[in-house]
């Protein structure tokens, strides 16, 4: 529990370097304003999948690829954009920004355990939507045996994920900032961490925690999905912890900490009601939950870790996120706000 508290710990003070957890950097990328998130989260799959795949190769770790299960990740994926667009958080950004003091993380926090909640008590009769189970793939299942053709394409891929960061960084152009590129090469070395046999032996993800924390206090446990995500939604509550510790801790260091509901962006787009900021907080966080739950993995379980692992269902689920988060970024902040990339 130590060893994953102070992975969480510093899984929260990567993004705070570049400030990838906060409301107006996510805020930002849905109405296509800060794409500082999205280049940390590029770097960090092309250098975490090199990392990653030769620890695999060397048998320091094992792979952990979702399967593809159709249904589940499209419209699960959607609605997670949905929700990340509403609310500015991802699951493992609520907890960061908890910690800074921000309540509507708290209140997205709290929509996400009743998202839990209530996935918890429909899964057995979602499995009709979920599906149909495809299985794994990806870059090592469709390549086989062939080793040599595996390390050309892994590294190639890597290599088109770095560049295209730096592309995208070439297209943000009001912000000429670097800080995103030192927290994406730090989210791929973390990953490659905990992803050791002799550390955690398995990937950083955040969303099992919310299920599993509502079914535990509300004891709803003696059901099929608490026992599945069990294990990992236990390991996802003490990592987010350290999160938290490391938001209220690094905030608190540099003066940062502020008790704050409404932010800049939600005042520049939407208004200044703290009860409409706390409503539309509470549906983001069930929305953003309850998608990531459909698909099996949110950001950092599956746009991150499966990303690093070339696999399709990762892959997939990134692409529907992006097209929930833009059109809903168009849509939910106006199109006034919502600008084209590089039109600065």
């Amino acid at each position: 529990m130590i060893t994953t508290l102070i992975l969480g710990f510093l899984f929260g003070l990567i993004l705070q370097y570049a400030k990838l957890n906060k409301y107006d950097t996510i805020s930002g990328m849905a109405t296509l304003n800060n794409l500082a998130v999205v280049k940390a989260i590029a770097v960090a799959i092309g250098i975490g999948a090199i990392l990653v795949n030769i620890e695999i190769g060397f048998g320091l770790a094992n792979y952990y690829v979702k399967p593809v299960i159709l249904g589940g990740i499209v419209l699960g994926g959607f609605i997670f954009g949905i929700g990340m667009a509403i609310l500015g958080y991802c699951p493992g950004t609520m907890a960061i920004s908890l910690g800074q003091g921000s309540l509507d993380a708290l209140f997205g926090i709290v929509g996400g355990l009743l998202g839990g909640l209530v996935f918890t008590l429909l899964y057995p009769s979602l499995q009709g939507i979920l599906g149909p189970n495809l299985g794994t793939i990806s870059l090592y299942t469709i390549v086989g045996n062939n080793a040599v053709i595996f390390y050309i394409l892994l590294f190639l891929l890597g290599a088109i994920f770095i560049g295209a960061s730096f592309w995208l960084h070439q297209l943000d152009k009001p912000d000429k900032d670097m800080k995103w590129l030192a927290s994406g090469i730090g989210l791929a070395i973390l990953n490659g961490v905990v992803w050791l046999k002799g550390v955690s032996n398995r990937h950083i993800g955040a969303s099992s925690a919310y299920p599993y924390f509502a079914d535990w206090i509300s004891g709803i446990t003696q059901n099929h999905y608490f026992q599945t995500i069990q294990k990992s939604g236990k390991w996802e509550v003490v990592f987010l912890a350290g999160a938290v510790l490391s938001g209220l801790i690094f905030s608190l260091f540099n003066k940062e900490f502020k008790v704050q509901l409404i932010h800049e962006n939600w005042k520049n787009y939407k208004n200044n009601s703290s009860s409409s900021r706390t409503v539309w907080a509470l549906i983001g966080g069930f929305l953003v939950i309850f998608g990531a739950r459909m698909s099996g993995g949110c950001t950092s379980g599956h746009v991150l870790s499966g990303g690093m692992q070339l696999a399709v269902s990762s892959l997939v689920f990134a692409a529907f996120v992006f097209a929930g988060l833009l059109v809903t970024g168009r849509l939910f902040y106006g199109k006034e706000n919502f600008y084209k990339i590089g039109k600065n």
